[in-house]
Formats: C-alpha cells, sequence, structure tokens
C-alpha cells in the first residue's frame, strides 16, 4: 500500500510543477568471526555487487570499528525507486557481508560494546588510555529537495528550504514511530546521557532546527561546518585541488537525522512521510507565500523515551494514534488527483480504495495492535 502511497504523492507534485528527490543514508556494524577479527572488507568489491542488483548506492567505511554507511548514489532515481533500493539492500547486505566471511551484519539501532576507547578531554578526536566499551548508534537520514521544470534545486529560493524544515520540525514528534519503529531506537537516544558518551557520540536526541540540529538546512554549510557544495575545478601534478568554486545551491536539501537504523525500519513509509512533507511546502511556495509563513524558530523538543509503554501516552505508537496530519495530508491528495481526473494506468485502482490515509495509518497501527492503545 505505501509503494501505490509513493506512486500517488510523485504525480501529484508532478502535477504541482515539480520532482522531488529523496536519498537515504544507513549506518550499521559487522563482525568477523574471532580467526578473522583483523580481516577488513573489500567495500570496492561490494559496491560492484550493489551496482550488478541495481541498487543506486555504495557502501563506505564509518568512523567506529567495524562499522560501514550506505550512502545512496545521485543517479536521478524517483523516489519510489530510492525506497526500493533500500528495502533490497536491507534483504541482500548480509548474503553480501557474509560471502566475505562476515560473521554478523547489524541493521540495528544500537551495536553493544560495539569498539572501545574514551575521548581525551579537550583533544578533539585523541583518545585517552580508557579501554571502556563505547556502546555504537546506527542511524538512518533522510535527504530531501526538489526540482522545477528546468531541473534547477529550489531549496535555495524565497524560503523555501527553511519553510521545509519548518515542516519537518512540525511533523517528527507525532509521526516517530515510523522512524524509529522498535524499542531498542528508543535506547539509542539515551546512550550519551545514560552511559556518559556525550564526548563520543554526536547522533541527535531531539527535534531540533538549523544546520546543525537532527532536521538540518544545509545550504552554504553542512553540519560540521564545512563548506557545501565544493567543486574541483584544476587539479595539481600531486592531485591537489588547486581551484575550486562553491555550487551550494545545487547541493542544498533538508536532512533528517533521527531515524534509527534497523530491520524493522521501512523505506516506502519513510518515503511517504518525507514527500507528505514536501508537498505541504511546494503548496506554500507555489503561492509564493514561504517566507511569510515562518515562524520564530521553535525550542528543541524531547522524543518520547519509549515505544509504546509510557503510561501517559506520550509514547510513538500513541503518538502516531493521535495525530491526524499523515492520513489527512495522504487524502487530500488522494482527493484532489480523483476529482481533477488525473488518475491514470496503475493509479486508477485508487480511486475504490477508499481513504489511503486512513487504511495506511491503521495498517502501520496494525503491526501494533497486541499493545494497547489510549486514543
Amino acid at each position: 500500500m505505501a509503494r501505490r502511497v509513493i506512486g500517488l504523492l510523485e504525480s501529484y507534485i508532478h502535477e504541482l510543477g515539480y520532482q522531488a528527490a529523496v536519498h537515504f543514508e544507513l549506518e550499521g556494524c559487522y563482525r568477523f568471526p574471532a580467526a578473522l577479527e583483523k580481516k577488513q572488507l573489500d567495500f570496492q568489491r561490494l559496491n560492484r555487487q550493489l551496482r550488478s542488483l541495481g541498487i543506486d548506492a555504495e557502501l563506505v567505511p564509518e568512523y567506529w570499528r567495524n562499522q560501514w554507511e550506505y550512502v545512496s548514489v545521485f543517479n536521478r532515481q524517483s523516489p519510489l525507486k530510492e525506497a526500493d533500493n533500500l528495502a533490497f539492500a536491507l534483504e541482500k547486505l548480509p548474503y553480501l557481508f557474509a560471502c566475505q566471511g562476515v560473521e554478523q551484519t547489524l541493521i540495528k539501532p544500537v551495536v553493544w560494546c560495539g569498539d572501545k576507547g574514551q575521548l581525551a578531554p579537550g583533544a578533539g578526536n585523541v583518545f585517552s588510555g580508557d579501554p571502556r566499551a563505547v556502546h555504537i548508534p546506527n542511524a538512518v537520514q533522510i535527504n530531501v529537495s526538489a526540482s522545477d521544470p528546468a531541473g534547477e534545486n529550489i531549496i535555495a529560493r524565497h524560503g523555501f528550504g527553511e519553510y521545509l524544515q519548518q515542516c519537518f520540525l512540525q511533523t517528527s514528534l507525532g509521526c516517530c514511530l515510523l522512524y524509529l519503529p522498535e524499542a531498542e531506537a528508543f535506547e539509542r537516544l539515551a546512550l550519551k546521557s545514560r552511559y556518559g558518551l556525550a564526548n563520543e557520540l554526536c547522533s541527535p536526541v531531539d527535534i531540533s532546527g538549523g544546520h546543525q540540529g537532527s532536521i538540518a538546512l544545509y545550504k552554504e554549510r553542512g553540519k560540521h561546518n564545512q563548506a557545501m557544495g565544493v567543486e574541483p575545478l584544476l587539479y595539481g601534478p600531486d592531485h591537489k585541488v588547486l581551484l575550486s568554486r562553491q555550487n551550494w545551491q545545487k547541493t542544498a536539501r533538508v536532512e533528517h537525522r533521527l531515524g534509527a537504523s534497523s530491520r524493522h525500519y521501512n523505506p516506502y513509509l519513510n518515503v511517504v512521510f518525507a514527500l507528505a512533507n514536501l508537498i505541504d511546502a511546494l503548496e506554500v511556495y507555489s503561492k509564493q507565500a514561504c517566507r511569510a509563513a515562518l515562524k520564530p524558530s521553535p525550542a528543541p523538543v524531547m522524543l518520547p523515551t519509549a515505544l509504546d509503554r509510557d503510561e501517559h501516552g506520550f509514547d510513538a505508537v500513541n503518538l502516531f494514534a493521535r495525530q491526524t496530519w499523515f492520513s489527512e495530508r495522504i487524502n487530500r491528495v488522494q482527493l484532489y488527483m480523483q476529482n481533477a481526473g488525473l488518475l491514470t494506468g496503475d493509479d486508477l485502482s485508487v480511486e475504490n480504495s477508499g481513504k489511503l490515509g486512513d487504511k495506511l495509518k491503521n495498517s502501520v497501527l496494525a503491526k501494533y495492535q497486541k499493545r494497547t492503545l489510549s486514543i
């Protein structure tokens, strides 16, 4: 059902005159058997295998020992193809890693005792001699942008990026079940405070904006204050860049950094979430009203501490059950497309499907139907 909704939302975005771009980044870890503990992964081989499978992504080493990152490659794939890519990768990665002797492929929010070390106070990335365990958090990020009919990125225009970021800031609490789909995802949020790892870990723990928050707007500067969109123009004989230019307008985007890596993470539902926010912003942008609709930057908002056990109802399942934005946004698009006679091909089956937004929301909650909902 989520695949059908993605197709519906994409069609509506095209009707508005824009093209959506959604890209994933996902972290995980691996473990070799003790006899192969010092073996290194052949990432070039893995990336050849991904290409042969038609997956628009690459695998690269990440910061912690035996940590990897799946990074989407920008091949102008549609949001639906991007969801297919990640879903297929989640299925195939354990096999690809096992072909190199990996004993465990860990696609989970926390890899307990995944590394050792403590950063020396005031020493940047220099580790002290303390061999204490570090519990590694693994994240999923979604990058979202849109282009006009000429193919130009509109994130940097007329406050659109700021307004899209505001949309995500408003909807991310009620929809946190989509990107934090299991109990361990909430343990991941507490790693820094509970285990004294604030210096070692940089994962976000709340809903915040700016260019370094958990819902970040990247324009001239990125997460680490680095210049964005730097394009080399001239190389020296030693392959050092002699001349470059900064084209940050091309790479500008909103990055949603709150997702937890998990076998339960559903790429299709999260692409629906991304496109629904994008549609909210595009409708305002089409009226040239983004700047006027901006509100003062909100204070950071804490995420719930539990999946479904909070006695006060401030947990992910109850928050999603109570919010109405997700289903109503989809229903409004469906109604518009039906009334305008714009459903063609496979989309025609949508007409007799009832309210797709309600059905999709209920299908998400059905996975937790054995738990008590205080709606």
